[in-house]
């Protein structure tokens, strides 16, 4: 006797089955992908949305044929096995309810559809592929990433959203207002949407020595490059007693663990997007875990870079020189044409970096890195904190932050010790992962300047 659980089998668990059985009952709800008939025989993709892959519905009912792309359906059948086919197994539908049909205007028609068109239908694009694939690769890795840490006992901290500091002192905040002729009077402090939760969880490590955050985080910059979005996630762990060497070695194994987690655990979509999207994903992200991370300091990348130039490499930005702010074709450069996989570039100059980077003893450095990888550029980017309170006090009345952070000196005058971490852009990360070229194409629902449809 089959057993109940198996009389409503999903999708996913029919093709992970290790052994399915010929004629068994089914009785599966979902959408219909595609419907065909030739007069005889008709059949119909079908998905419920437990697994990338579709399976076939065969039915000799000629009134099914009239069920639309997109119609919810409940399909009640025997599972016929189909060694020698492309697909291992498919259904013989006995009945087909239609359970809401679709209406004849579907924005979702069987062709390809650009991705300017879909972020229009953010609502409906779930069920294209590419977004069905890319939504169900965030959720892997979401996962992935609090597996990573969890299975080493750091402690998961939700910082706040709504705060009074802005971690990088850039200023370009959204404003949180309950009032807008008395815009402070909620808080009684200037509020404002997080642009990190670095500051905040870095309390915590000095508490519980390993802690991260991930969540989201907002930025009022009014930009429309394909890498930039209003709201996005970060993932920021902090460790205590730990310098930068301790730092980058924690970043490089969180790299590897995640991106072969998501290849190992979806590998249909992962096929799709490195035979649809990238063509070669999957050898670039094989390269990565296969790697050793290579090390270089800044001062060595400027020389570098200086000497390319002088052997006739064209820059798009061409005034090399020590303590510039690197750009995206540099640190692609010496990625993919020097080291010829992952870096580490170290010990950047004081003035490009955030004011709490440990200062190195040449006065003009601090312990900060920037992980390069090919085609990409940077990823993720980590420092050593300045633990000494004077020096960091002296820092940030020297960019004005001193003011509304008395607290987060605290960390340093009360039992303050050596501690290290990193923030990586969880969008951009899906990005490289996916190799999808548009932040916006692998949010839900894109935040971007000038859009706020839903």
């Amino acid at each position: 006797m089959v057993k109940k659980e198996l009389t409503n089998r999903k999708i996913f668990d029919a093709y992970n089955a290790n052994k399915l059985i010929d004629n068994q009952e089914v009785d599966i709800q979902g959408w219909v992908k595609t419907n065909r008939n030739n007069g005889q025989v008709g059949f119909i993709e079908f998905n419920d949305g437990t697994f990338f892959k579709n399976i076939q519905l065969v039915y000799q009912n000629e009134s099914y044929s009239k069920i639309r792309y997109g119609s919810t359906i409940e399909v009640k059948g025997n599972i016929k096995l189909t060694p020698n086919n492309k697909q291992p197994f498919e259904i013989t539908a006995k009945e087909i309810i239609l359970l809401n049909d679709c209406a004849e205007d579907y924005p979702l028609q069987k062709k390809r559809h650009s991705f300017e068109f879909l972020r229009e239908i953010a609502h409906l694009r779930p069920r294209a592929n590419t977004f069905y694939a890319a939504f169900r690769v965030r959720n892997t890795l979401a996962y992935a990433i609090h597996k990573f840490f969890q299975e080493r006992n750091f402690i998961y901290v939700h910082t706040p959203l709504i705060t009074a500091n802005d971690a990088e002192g850039a200023g370009q905040v959204f404003k949180v207002v309950a009032d807008m002729k008395h815009p402070d009077d909620f808080f009684k402090a200037n509020a404002s949407l997080t642009v990190s939760g670095q500051l905040h969880v870095e309390a915590f490590a000095l508490a519980f020595q390993d802690v991260y955050t991930f969540g989201p985080a907002f930025r009022a910059e009014e930009s429309f490059t394909s890498r930039h979005a209003s709201e996005f996630w970060m993932i920021e762990p902090e460790m205590a007693f730990c310098d930068l060497e301790d730092d980058m070695n924690c970043m490089e194994s969180f790299l590897k663990y995640i991106i072969k987690y998501v290849i190992d655990n979806c590998p249909e979509e992962m096929k799709f997007f490195d035979s649809m999207i990238e063509k070669g994903l999957l050898d670039k992200l094989h390269h990565v875990i296969n790697s050793e991370f290579k090390k270089m300091t800044y001062t060595e990348a400027i020389e570098i870079l200086k000497k390319a130039k002088e052997n006739g490499k064209k820059f798009e930005y061409n005034d090399i020189k020590w303590g510039m702010d690197l750009q995206s074709e540099h640190e692609r450069y010496l990625t993919e044409e020097i080291v010829k996989g992952p870096l580490f570039l170290i010990d950047y100059p004081k003035e490009i970096k955030a004011f709490y980077m440990k200062l190195n003893k040449d006065n003009k450095t601090v312990a900060a890195c920037d992980l390069l990888v090919p085609y990409v550029g940077e990823l993720i980017g980590g420092s050593q904190r300045e633990e000494d309170y004077d020096k960091l006090l002296a820092k940030m009345k020297e960019v004005g932050n001193d003011k509304g952070l008395e607290w987060y000196l605290d960390l340093r005058k009360y039992g303050g010790c050596i501690h290290s971490g990193f923030g990586l852009g969880f969008d951009r990360l899906l990005m490289y992962i996916t190799g999808l070229s548009n932040i916006r194409d692998v949010q839900p629902y894109p935040r971007t300047p000038g859009s706020l449809k839903y």
